[in-house]
């Protein structure tokens, strides 16, 4: 196991980006850990930050740590390798606390426990994959390796380079028409793998894709194939994919008690708006029937 952490991370320069893995998978976990106890309203545990009646999020601390971490990662000289490892897992850090907040970036709008807010969590899901993918296998996207130095004299190197940039066209084609089709998570994987970019492309489309939209009419073959897919194969998955997330992140579909409060509050006060005021009722509840004395203590 030292050997093979020797080998394929330190000696390979993969050590901030070991550090950034880490870091991120840590504090997301830990940040969904401090938001389900904190809707939970647990006790002893902390409690949403405000600055008077303003909730502030945690993407905004995770913007600061991307900063700082950032700056820092392009600050440092290469040769304190401990300090760009150090800037790296800050980064990290940031990138969990943003990602985790993901869909109130994309809708801006407050949808953390909403069906909306899942997408926080597949955006969490999919950094964790191709950093994985990136740190354990050692690819890179689009089947960028580097180019050796030219053994074949200068007529064989502008066709290296040509064979590499044509392949580099063809896999981005590919993820392209992937993820028109709707295969988020095959398109991006593809990118490291390109044959799964060949499977895609070729396999029927998502119904409700850009692809489908375009190309299946209502009824058609391959939209009645789309469909069958869909119900038999996908959507078992996605089952499977949202279990796992709620296990992770908590449920997506029920409001939060302090939203619910708030909603019972301003149902109470649209009620009492809407109810006429009488003052002599008013009155006659206040005052004493008329002839009893009143008591004074």
């Amino acid at each position: 196991m030292s050997e093979f952490f020797g080998l394929r991370i330190v000696d390979a320069g993969r050590s901030p980006l070991l550090g950034f893995f880490v870091a991120f998978i840590v504090t997301f976990l830990f940040t969904r850990v401090n938001v389900r106890l904190i809707r939970a309203d647990v006790r002893w545990w902390f409690r949403n930050v405000k600055a008077g009646d303003l909730h502030i999020h945690h993407v905004v601390f995770g913007v600061v740590l991307m900063l700082v971490g950032g700056v820092a990662g392009f600050a440092i000289p290469d040769e304190y390798g401990g300090f760009v490892v150090a800037a790296a897992v800050v980064f990290g850090m940031g990138s969990a606390l943003v990602l985790d907040e993901f869909a109130l970036i994309l809708h801006l709008s407050d949808v953390y426990w909403t069906e909306k807010g899942r997408a926080s969590v597949d955006a969490v899901f999919v950094a964790i994959a191709v950093t994985g993918l990136l740190l354990l296998l050692g690819v890179r996207p689009v089947g960028f390796e580097g180019l050796e130095p030219d053994l074949t004299g200068d007529l064989g190197r502008p066709f290296v380079i040509g064979v590499y940039v044509g392949s580099l066209i063809i896999n981005l084609v590919l993820a392209v028409l992937t993820l028109l089709k709707g295969k988020i998570w095959t398109g991006m994987i593809g990118l490291f793998i390109p044959v799964l970019l060949v499977i895609g492309v070729f396999r029927v489309a998502r119904p409700g894709s850009p692809w489908a939209r375009w190309r299946y009419a209502p009824g058609s073959r391959k939209h009645r194939r789309a469909l069958w897919h869909e119900v038999r194969f996908r959507r078992p998955l996605i089952r499977a994919k949202i279990w796992v997330q709620e296990f992770i992140a908590g449920r997506h579909d029920l409001i939060p008690p302090e939203r619910r409060h708030r909603r019972a509050q301003e149902r109470r006060d649209r009620v009492n708006r809407r109810r006429p005021f009488d003052r002599s009722l008013h009155r006659r509840k206040t005052e004493p029937p008329a002839g009893r004395p009143t008591r004074h203590n």
